[in-house]
């Protein structure tokens, strides 16, 4: 871990015990220690029972970020695999961001691209820990859903409906919602899931599983931010194979739908030539 993770060094009554090794040369020695104790020694001259609680603290606090950010993965894996995904994650995942709040991210990056994760894992571990982890991601975002340029009543068919910030379209092969100790999927699904993940107006996280055409809608709309709803519902028609009508008729109540839940936020104001005419 860099940065803060790492940030302390020994006090003063513990340097004056070390030898002539330089701060540096300390400093390394000492993170590396906290970092992997079975494979670093600590520095010279600095009693074990001093060390003993650095080594806590730090681990510590790194599990606990791990578990109030993974709540049913730690529920699945027992002590021993949770703490040695944890000890592994802590020792050798070089982190790109020295923010607490981003330490579950870390962690998924961690699994995605470690080459040393223990045998015996359950082939989801990694989509639950990216299902678990997306919550914390919108929880503590700091984007802001727009208060102007935006029609919160407008048309969400003759105008350009506008999605919030604060949504994410997911996908996975396994059924990362419904995994608990109760429940252990042995094989992916036929079809991925696809999950929606927003925060509404009242700062509250919720996932809703939804069909692959409502995935691609709103992935038209993300990738098309001028057109209007009954342009996207035209282009998602072709994309599916059925007839304009059917697809307006299918899309017209589900945009009103995702805008009561907060996941359109309104349409655009701004006259744009391509937009049909309110």
């Amino acid at each position: 871990m860099q940065g803060v993770w790492l940030g302390s060094v020994p006090d003063a009554s513990m340097t004056d015990t070390l030898s002539s090794a330089s701060f540096q040369q300390t400093q390394r020695a000492f993170a590396a220690h906290i970092r992997d104790p079975h494979a670093n020694p600590a520095p010279v001259g600095i009693e074990d029972r001093r060390m003993k609680i650095y080594r806590d603290l730090f681990y510590n606090s790194i599990e606990s970020f791990l578990q109030n950010g993974f709540p049913v993965l730690r529920a699945i894996l027992d002590d021993e695999t949770w703490h040695r995904l944890v000890r592994l994650f802590f020792a050798s995942h070089a982190s790109q961001s020295p923010y607490f709040v981003e330490i579950p991210e870390e962690f998924v990056r961690f699994l995605s691209e470690s080459n040393a994760l223990p045998s015996g894992l359950p082939p989801w571990l990694l989509e639950l820990a990216h299902y678990e982890c997306m919550e914390l991601v919108l929880d503590v975002s700091t984007e802001v859903v727009p208060s102007s340029g935006v029609n919160p009543t407008g048309n969400v068919l003759s105008a350009a409906p506008v999605l919030t910030p604060l949504m994410c379209v997911l996908s996975y092969q396994w059924p990362v919602h419904k995994i608990s100790p109760d429940f252990l999927p042995d094989k992916p699904l036929e079809q991925p899931v696809w999950l929606v993940i927003f925060r509404n107006d009242q700062d509250k996280v919720h996932f809703l599983e939804v069909s692959g055409p409502t995935a691609a809608l709103l992935q038209l709309i993300e990738a098309s931010p001028l057109l209007s709803g009954r342009q996207v519902l035209t282009e998602l028609a072709a994309t599916l194979g059925i007839s304009v009508d059917q697809s307006i008729e299918f899309g017209s109540t589900l945009l009103s739908q995702m805008r009561e839940q907060c996941i359109i936020i309104g349409t655009r104001l701004e006259d744009v030539d391509n937009l049909e005419s309110e």
